[in-house]
C-alpha cells in the first residue's frame, strides 16, 4: 500500500509544542489510527519504520516526539544507553501524561481518522505510556510491548478505556515476572479486558531489528498477533 508521511506540530496543554511523524495511506477515506509511542531512543529510524509499516496495513499512524522539551528531534544510540536513560529519568510523569493526551486528541481529530477509532501502541517506555494513554484517553484498544508499568502506573488499570494486549519478554532484566503479573492482577481486579502474552525465551527489545536483542521469529509472531488484535478491536 502506498503511503504518505509528514512532520506535524502538536500543541500540548502546558504551552509547549510537540513534533510528530504522521503516516497515512493514500486516499481520502477516513481510517482507524494508531498512536505509536517511542522507546527511550526517540522517534528514530526504527520507530518511523514501525509507523510506516502500520500505515501500509491501512492505519493512520502518529509517532510523537516525547522528548520535545529537553531534546527535540533526539535519536539515541542502542549501543550507549546513558544519554537516552538520562532523558527518560528526567521526563516527568505529568509531562508524559500531557503529551499522550495531546497526541491522542490530535490524532482523534485528524480529518484522515475515522471518529472513535484510535489505539495506542508502544515499546519499552512507549509500552508503559500506551497503558497510561489507555487510562487517560478514550481509545478502542492499546498494545504494550514490555512496558515498565508496575508499580507506579498500576493506578491507571482502573481507568483503562479499551482492551489491552500486553506483550512481555520472559528474560527481561528490567521487568520481573512478578511486576508483569501485577499488571495482569490489577486489570483483573478492575475487570478490564486484556490479552497477556509472554515470549518466555526472549529478552527486552526483541521486536526491534536495530537492537542486539532482536529475534526475528519472535518479532514476526508478535507482529502477527498485534495485527490480529488490532483488526478485532480497532
Amino acid at each position: 500500500m502506498t503511503i504518505r508521511t509528514e512532520r506535524v506540530q502538536i500543541p500540548v496543554a502546558d504551552g509547549t509544542t510537540m513534533a510528530g511523524y504522521l503516516c497515512r495511506p493514500e486516499g481520502d477515506a477516513p481510517r482507524a489510527a494508531i498512536l505509536v509511542l517511542q522507546e527511550i531512543f526517540g522517534v528514530n529510524a526504527h520507530i518511523r519504520d514501525v509507523a510506516e509499516r502500520f500505515a501500509r496495513e491501512g492505519y493512520v499512524t502518529l509517532a510523537p516526539d516525547l522528548f520535545h522539551r529537553a531534546a527535540p528531534g533526539y535519536e539515541g544510540s542502542y549501543e550507549d544507553y546513558s544519554p537516552s536513560m538520562k532523558l527518560a529519568v528526567q521526563y516527568k510523569a505529568e509531562e508524559s501524561e500531557a503529551d499522550v493526551r495531546a497526541a491522542a486528541e490530535y490524532l482523534g481529530k485528524h480529518p484522515a481518522v475515522e471518529a472513535g477509532r484510535v489505539a495506542a501502541l508502544g515499546f519499552c517506555m512507549g509500552g508503559r505510556l500506551a497503558f497510561v494513554t489507555n487510562g487517560v484517553a478514550q481509545l478502542k484498544c492499546a498494545v504494550s510491548f514490555y512496558g515498565s508499568i508496575a508499580p507506579d502506573k498500576l493506578p491507571y488499570a482502573a481507568t483503562q478505556s479499551g482492551k489491552i494486549l500486553l506483550i512481555w519478554a520472559g528474560k527481561d532484566p528490567f521487568i520481573s515476572n512478578e511486576k508483569a503479573q501485577s499488571v495482569v492482577d490489577a486489570l483483573r481486579k478492575h475487570e478490564k479486558p486484556f490479552v497477556n502474552i509472554e515470549f518466555s525465551e526472549h529478552d527486552h527489545g526483541f521486536f526491534c531489528d536495530a537492537r542486539s536483542n532482536y529475534n526475528a521469529a519472535a518479532a514476526s509472531q508478535a507482529w502477527a498477533l498485534t495485527l490480529a488484535f488490532l483488526k478485532s478491536h480497532l
